[in-house]
């Protein structure tokens, strides 16, 4: 046992696998009280299964640590606040939110149905928003507090994931949005894309050439989570976790510009724009032909 997050309260969202389960044990095993939750889905969002949390909770028990249950689902607003208020009830504070739960349902963007979109994007982005929205309001009157949401490189965009890779955009802009509002009451917000073996990353067509497990993971959370971030003024953060491999991504910002000389028009933009302003690549397109040979051979290199 460590002493990183000695008396510090964590929950964290979907920690009944993978990722999620690897932090929630982490963060006990340094030293925090933990909420543990996980509504136990499958991965395409169906059949419940509660007894996940509270085996994640008998695991941290069994080592010596604190921890408590809650299967609520995190896309309602009620389950957001559930976590929060168990955490208040069980242990009399909140000093971190960690937002990992997710589902997938894949499907080409002119296939994919509303039941298709609404369910994915109810997980990732508003299952982060109902846990930080309780949370937040807890964090602001204590003056201290982090916020840690999950996003993916898949934010970049997805051939046939439009729904997971705009719920894991949006969840960036809301990290970035809560690390501006909840600065000056001393409350941090970052995100985190993980790269790691779980049930979702097996499904994925294309080698994944640097994926680590879901324990390489959980440190940088922990530290996250840790005096040590706060005092070194960590927030608005975007860091990838593969392996060994820790990267931070670049803020959003213009990367040229053009001005006329009164109003554009239509004509002098398509004259002037392809060579002064132009364009920045989309990385992913390189990668198109190899995902589409990969998805034909039926490959499962990350299973």
């Amino acid at each position: 046992m460590g002493n990183f997050l000695a008396g510090k309260v964590v929950a964290v969202t979907g920690a009944g696998r993978g990722i999620g389960r690897a932090v929630a044990l982490a963060c006990a095993a340094q030293g925090a009280k933990v909420v543990v939750n996980d509504y136990g889905v499958s991965i395409e969002g169906g059949t419940p299964e509660s007894e996940v949390a509270g085996a994640v909770v008998k695991e941290i028990l069994a080592a010596s640590g604190e921890a408590v249950a809650v299967a609520d689902d995190i896309s309602t607003m009620e389950g957001g606040q559930r976590v929060v208020d168990t955490a208040l009830s069980q242990y009399g504070r909140l000093d971190g939110a960690v937002c990992v739960a997710g589902i997938l349902r894949e499907r080409m963007l002119f296939n994919m149905s509303e039941e298709e979109w609404d369910p994915v994007i109810a997980t990732h982005l508003k299952g982060t928003f109902t846990l930080f929205r309780a949370a937040a309001a807890v964090m602001r009157k204590q003056k201290s507090g982090t916020l840690i949401g999950f996003t993916s490189g898949n934010h970049q965009g997805s051939v046939s994931q439009a729904n997971y890779s705009a719920a894991k955009g949006g969840i960036i802009s809301l990290v970035r949005s809560a690390a501006l509002g909840l600065h000056k009451y001393g409350v941090t917000a970052n995100a985190v894309a993980p790269v790691a073996r779980t049930r979702m990353s097996a499904n994925v067509p294309m080698e994944l050439k640097e994926i680590g497990e879901p324990e390489d993971v959980a440190p940088l959370v922990v530290y996250l989570l840790s005096d040590r971030a706060r005092e070194q003024e960590i927030t608005g953060q975007v860091y990838t976790v593969a392996g060994p491999k820790i990267a931070v991504w670049a803020q959003p910002r213009e990367l040229r510009a053009a001005y006329a000389d009164g109003s554009w028009t239509p004509e002098q933009i398509a004259d002037f724009l392809p060579g002064t302003v132009g364009t920045d690549p989309m990385p992913m397109l390189e990668r198109l032909k190899e995902m589409a040979e990969a998805a034909a051979r039926k490959d499962r290199p990350n299973a």
